[in-house]
């Protein structure tokens, strides 16, 4: 079959119309660091902003529209604890991989509870960061099922991203209201480690870390408050659930 100029103007129109470009904001100060990991999102299809200090990586992420933003722990003017907890008190929920140097097990912990998604220590190999930003992504394009959950009297909203329980909103990071929906949407279901992981993280093991202590701990300060019944429950050897009360 043969296509007119016209036609082929219209098909080339649809096809780049269907091109979907992932953006990716790279927040490095060092500048070797930096270009590798410009250079391996780039050869991956990826378009990529990058900064080189917190605060114009904090002023980027609040007015660029990315999909996924790569946060360095040690950064000149604004350090990146800051950039990410300015963002999440700010409502800007774009998932962080936050990357650092630091790799004790206190600071991957004070990096998630700011409001980092993943943690990944330098060095590192960059197959292993993009695939890290991958989960990250797909996780976020996850399609919505069920718009309302309820147990007891704890409500989540996944179209408007909130949770309230006995009426009062909670405030939740982007990886606690994800673990919060997997819970709820698998009431009283016990769910392993390794469900958690792939659900959340999109890790198909248990990778031996604290990840889903930490997110759990943090969830459960917030959800279960001492005047509440507890929902969240520890199944000693098994995993997690959420249950109402009896």
């Amino acid at each position: 079959m043969a296509y007119s100029q016209k036609d082929g103007g219209a098909f080339s129109a649809l096809r780049n119309a269907e091109v979907t470009v992932t953006r990716i904001l790279a927040i490095e100060d060092d500048e070797t660091t930096a270009r590798e990991i410009v250079a391996e999102l780039a050869s991956h299809g990826f378009e990529v902003d990058s900064a080189a200090d917190g605060r114009e990586g904090l002023v980027k992420a609040a007015s660029g529209d990315y999909d996924a933003i790569t946060l360095d722990r040690m950064l000149p003017g604004l350090d990146g604890l800051a950039v990410v907890t300015v963002m999440r008190n700010t409502g800007i929920e774009t998932p962080v991989l936050m990357i650092s140097a630091l790799s004790d097990v206190d600071e991957r912990v004070r990096g998630l509870r700011a409001g980092g998604d993943d943690y990944l220590t330098k060095p590192f190999a960059p197959a292993e960061m993009v695939a890290r930003l991958e989960v990250l992504l797909r996780r976020r394009r996850a399609p919505v099922a069920e718009a309302i959950l309820r147990t007891a009297d704890l409500e989540l909203d996944a179209m408007r991203r909130t949770v309230r329980r006995g009426g009062r909103e909670l405030k939740l990071s982007p990886t606690e209201f994800r673990l919060l929906e997997f819970l709820m949407r698998n009431s009283d279901q016990i769910l392993t480690r390794t469900m958690i992981f792939e659900a959340i993280w999109g890790y198909h093991f248990d990778p031996g870390t604290n990840l889903i202590d930490v997110h759990m701990g943090q969830l459960r300060r917030k959800v279960d408050t001492p005047d509440a019944p507890a929902l969240i429950q520890t199944v000693r050897g098994s995993g997690y659930r959420l249950r109402a009360p009896a």
